[in-house]
């Protein structure tokens, strides 16, 4: 719930655009966004969903869930289905992977879904690489679609040194530490 919380400030404040101007020596303010302003969508509502969930509403931000089955959460709306998995889609800023490496869920961010996304909207995923189809990943932020990406789990781990993550300028990899 910590690691989410601080990786959605770093998104929410727009960190990487801020190391993009310093790379380039760019001395300018970007507009400040309130958190109420901001809808941050949970992809799994297990235990460290609900966790998260009540980071997020107690640091303002509006707060969204998705699981496979109906739940009911203090300060959240929680969809599910596929008809909840599109609308959370639709509506989040950012988007937080937490489900789990199932048959169901591998691959469950593919191109298709990643398109029903917000234009600028950003993903951070903690749940398990192959979640989300990469080339899919890469065409969005080579395309603008999305903004940036936190990754912290891969297929296959270490990432591999030529892995085209670790250059992008959309992405900022971890090393499975949340």
């Amino acid at each position: 719930a910590e690691a989410v919380l601080a990786w959605t400030y770093y998104l929410h404040r727009n960190m990487p655009a801020y190391r993009h101007n310093q790379k380039h020596a760019l001395w300018q303010e970007i507009e400040y966004r309130h958190p109420s302003d901001v809808t941050v969508g949970l992809l799994g509502l297990g235990a460290l969903g609900v966790a998260a969930s009540e980071r997020l509403r107690d640091a303002g931000f509006e707060t969204i869930g998705w699981s496979r089955s109906a739940k009911t959460l203090a300060g959240v709306e929680a969809l599910s289905g596929e008809d909840g998995l599109s609308e959370l889609l639709e509506r989040s800023d950012i988007l937080v992977c937490l489900v789990p490496l199932t048959v169901e869920t591998r691959g469950l961010l593919n191109g298709g879904r990643i398109r029903q996304m917000k234009q600028g909207a950003s993903i951070i995923n903690f749940a398990r690489g192959a979640v989300i189809v990469g080339d899919d990943l890469l065409d969005s932020l080579d395309s603008g679609h999305i903004a940036h990406a936190v990754l912290d789990v891969f297929e296959k781990e270490p990432l591999d040194a030529n892995s085209a993550f670790w250059a992008h300028p959309k992405i900022t990899v971890l090393p499975h530490i949340s």
